[in-house]
């Protein structure tokens, strides 16, 4: 189900994980728990409990991941003495150890850089579950006993959505290494409507969440910024409009590619979108393992920045800013959303008046690294898909369930 702005069900639920109460929370964090369990067991039926994969730059050993998923709501909520204190928490007050021994040495992601992630003596698949489990049955038992108010619950919304965050993760992980997904965990995008364009006229917009309930600290502060007159696609990218610049040896020509774009081309060697193919004159798309005809009603996706740029330059259109993409899904009823993540123009930089919450490496490490991506793809947990929600990964990733949709030249 794609989005449109104010009536969209996954955006409420966004809403309610954001504003609403315990219940809504409680519900909400079981569910993430018991996604992230059958992605486990999707990921031992396919490698053997021992969850073996080659070393990437891009990835993290599914155990370790698992495990840090379990160590962060430990260390946020069951840990956290400050935790009614939500973003005004002293990240770095004294705590208690955790149920697991040596877990922090191990799990922080800001201690344990990336490549030692894979020579760690992790626990087995059958420790690592019962973490998850037993992590799960403490933070509801707090969770039950906490004050509803948006302090007190700020860090069980936060672990709830990191951990949202990373399932998708490991979706896009099962892709790149061929892993079946079961059908109820594996992103298939829809076709989308014939693309058509919707013009916006120039206005004020506070940009930024401005709710009374959670954000992330990248939200912040709301602001008002002056946005000209501009035209946008009302849905993403498909696959038809993007595969004649692939057919027109787009991949092969530097007129429609930024400087670093075309050096990341030349590197990969690339003359088609990854997981893409052409056999017996038909276009192909690897999914999870398997090669299928490609959908081409279907937003393109597993797109680069790079690639998004070089196609508006060949199309002589340009991507959307930041607060374009925001203004439209919030105001324009025929704005579709919700199948791929969306590479906007924007740097990932911080708002005026931007305070990093505890979670300090969750948003201040990335600034002027990254784009900004806006919406959810179909992998996307609704708790997460709001469309203030600002999502940022560096240009090259080309492993995400990320699209783009074009506005008109100024």
């Amino acid at each position: 189900m794609s989005a449109t702005a104010g009536t969209n069900a996954r955006w409420a639920r966004a809403h309610a994980v954001r504003e609403g109460g315990a219940p809504q929370l409680a519900e909400a964090l079981a569910g993430a728990r018991n996604r992230t369990l059958a992605l486990l067991a999707a990921y031992e039926r396919a490698l053997g409990p021992e969850l073996t994969v080659p070393y990437s730059t891009q990835l993290n050993p599914p155990l370790w991941e698992a495990g840090h998923v379990g160590w962060f709501q430990e260390i946020w909520i069951a840990r956290n003495h400050q935790r009614s204190r939500g973003a005004g928490c002293d990240p770095d007050h004294a705590r208690a150890g955790g149920r697991m021994t040596g877990a922090d040495a191990l799990y922080d992601s800001s201690r344990v850089e990336h490549t030692a992630r894979w020579r760690l003596p992790l626990p087995d698949l059958a420790a690592t579950r019962a973490y998850l489990e037993s992590g799960l049955r403490e933070t509801l038992e707090l969770l039950a006993r906490s004050p509803e108010t948006p302090e007190a619950l700020y860090f069980f919304r936060l672990a709830l959505l990191h951990e949202d965050m990373h399932c998708e993760a490991a979706t896009y992980m099962a892709q790149a290494l061929d892993i079946a997904l079961p059908a109820a965990l594996a992103p298939e995008e829809s076709a989308v409507q014939a693309a058509g364009s919707l013009n916006l006229r120039g206005r004020q917009w506070r940009l930024g969440y401005d709710g009374p309930g959670f954000a992330f600290d990248n939200e912040l502060a709301p602001h008002v910024v002056d946005v000209a007159a501009f035209e946008i696609d009302d849905v993403p990218v498909s696959w038809e409009r993007y595969l004649p610049f692939v057919e027109a040896e787009g991949y092969r020509d530097p007129r429609w590619w930024s400087s670093e774009g075309w050096q990341w081309r030349a590197a990969q060697s690339l003359e088609a979108p990854r997981y893409l193919r052409q056999a017996a004159g038909t276009w192909q798309r690897r999914r999870f393992g398997e090669w299928l005809p490609l959908a081409s009603g279907a937003p393109a996706v597993h797109l680069t920045w790079f690639e998004a740029d070089a196609w508006c330059r060949w199309a002589g259109r340009r991507l959307p800013d930041d607060e374009e993409w925001e203004l439209a899904a919030m105001t324009e009823e025929r704005f579709r959303w919700g199948e791929v993540w969306e590479w906007t123009a924007t740097r990932f930089l911080p708002y005026p008046g931007f305070r990093a919450h505890p979670y300090r490496d969750y948003s201040v490490p990335w600034f002027g690294s990254r784009f900004v991506l806006r919406g959810a793809s179909r992998a996307t947990s609704p708790d997460l898909a709001h469309p203030r929600y600002r999502n940022y990964f560096t240009p090259e990733r080309n492993d995400l369930h990320a699209g783009f949709r074009s506005c008109a030249k100024r």
